[in-house]
């Protein structure tokens, strides 16, 4: 769960806009900022729209591992865990009291404000790893989806059994430098229209999916399921069923990291948050299982990595390209609400550690044509380049989809969603060390770390296997 402004909401909270209480010009909240106009509905729509992303599409495999048992029942456990840790982060959004108390804008205010020391700077490293690591995996994920609408062409002209060899390596480029053009525009966050499109474009591409595997379904054309997926000696080895299901369990932690909005004073933000959340959570959940459980059912133990691209459909062609044209367009949006983020921490830190040095502080105002005034810093073409071009290396370094989403999702889930919200919990409520609630919720923590550290570790072994046997030109039946 990335909340509290970890995905850069779209608000003057996260520009740092602070306007004075007594300007008539501003409407403003009692804390001198852009007034908040969200409410639980709102917020429970930005939910829904953060979570259902890419990782949806690796469900079906996920449960292909797992099996009907096991698969649902972790998607309800998970679905739980967030609920119930958000909710505490709910009542840390202001500080100390949960309703009257002093709001925190980012995640890292919220540690501060009730942890402090180390825990912070962990708390940075967590959360700025995180977007990251997403970053990477979404320009896999654009280019898996652009090389899927050419092969579709391909095997619609020449056949399913024909030989469609495309390298991901151009279109990751071509998504690079997209993203280094993107990445040049200052305040991104405040153009509205890029949530909107992200929004739409991930609702169409996942009901597109679900749509096609309830066709198969109906259609009686359904693979071999079991109650505990993948068979050994049939479907995988047993060293492969291990790391595969701890895999699994990492794709599940990924498709659960969704942001709060900016809410309205009244009623508390705290209480809006909450009720949010419940109906995001449940909104997500329900979807979730209907991607999951209908795509395994759609392709049994065979279930594809990722329905779209890896052709567990070939037809009709159009509407594969469709979907996987609609992948590509949110992810050209999505990776800079992710990246701008870490842009804006790095600059902001420059600027306050050299404040004399014109490289990084010096702006350039440029007419460009029907665009009107341009503002450019050299320091930011330079450093944001820089960070386009190092991701887009390493996702053609590590060119593979369920192992990364895999470890994005371990690597995030217990320090994000689970450590920082109960720490906090306990700190706020001063709940007594060893006392029966204290115990429940420190195990809570240790389980959920247990459970992470498995599944990064299916997950780096995924991708060991991946790097043994990728082809960088390869066809869908090599």
């Amino acid at each position: 769960m990335k909340s509290l402004n970890t995905e850069h909401n779209h608000s003057a909270a996260e520009s740092g806009d602070v306007y004075s209480v007594s300007d008539p010009g501003k409407n403003v909240d009692d804390d001198g900022r852009e007034k908040r106009t969200g409410t639980w509905l709102t917020a429970s729509a930005h939910i829904i729209t953060a979570v259902i992303g890419s990782g949806v599409l690796s469900l079906a495999w996920a449960i292909a591992q797992l099996g009907w048992i096991a698969g649902i029942l972790i998607l309800i456990i998970f679905s739980f865990i967030t609920y119930f840790t958000s909710t505490m982060l709910a009542d840390c959004y202001r500080a100390p009291d949960p309703v009257t108390g002093k709001r925190n804008y980012t995640y890292m205010d919220v540690v501060s404000s009730y942890l402090g020391g180390r825990k912070v700077q962990l708390c940075g490293v967590a959360q700025y790893g995180n977007l990251i690591g997403i970053t990477v995996g979404y320009t896999i994920t654009a280019s898996i989806s652009l090389v899927a609408v050419g092969k579709s062409n391909c095997f619609h002209d020449k056949g399913h059994g024909a030989d469609c060899t495309i390298s991901n390596y151009p279109y990751m480029a071509v998504f690079g430098i997209i993203q280094i053009i993107l990445s040049q525009i200052p305040n991104f966050h405040k153009l509205s229209f890029l949530s909107l499109m992200a929004a739409v474009m991930s609702f169409t591409y996942a009901t597109i999916g679900i749509g096609l595997a309830i066709a198969v379904v109906a259609g009686g054309k359904v693979g071999k399921t079991n109650l505990t997926g993948t068979v050994v000696g049939v479907d995988v080895t047993a060293a492969q069923k291990i790391w595969r299901s701890f895999q699994a369990v990492g794709d599940i932690a990924f498709a659960y990291a969704y942001a709060t909005d900016t809410l309205k004073s009244s009623p508390s933000e705290n209480k809006s948050m909450k009720r949010a959340s419940l109906v995001g959570v449940s909104t997500t959940t329900f979807f979730y299982m209907l991607c999951g459980c209908m795509g395994y059912a759609a392709f049994g133990n065979k279930a594809p990595g990722d329905f779209l691209t890896d052709f567990g459909f070939y037809e009709p062609f159009w509407l594969i390209d469709f979907a996987n044209a609609c992948i590509a367009v949110h992810l050209i949006g999505a990776y800079q609400v992710f990246a701008q983020p870490i842009f804006q921490f790095v600059e902001k830190r420059c600027n306050r550690s050299w404040p004399d040095n014109k490289f990084i502080t010096s702006e350039y105002s440029v007419n460009i044509p029907f665009l009107g005034k341009f503002s450019i810093s050299f320091f930011r073409l330079v450093w944001r380049t820089a960070y386009v071009v190092v991701t887009t290396v390493v996702a053609m370094i590590f060119p593979f989809f369920n192992a990364i989403l895999g470890l994005i999702g371990a690597a995030s889930f217990w320090p994000l969603t689970v450590y920082f919200p109960v720490e906090m919990h306990i700190a706020q409520t001063k709940i007594k060390k060893y006392s029966p609630r204290w115990i429940a919720l420190k195990t809570l923590c240790w389980v959920c770390l247990v459970v992470s550290l498995l599944a990064a570790a299916g997950s780096i072994a995924g991708l060991i296997s991946s790097v043994k046997t990728y082809k960088p030109f390869r066809t869908m039946h090599e």
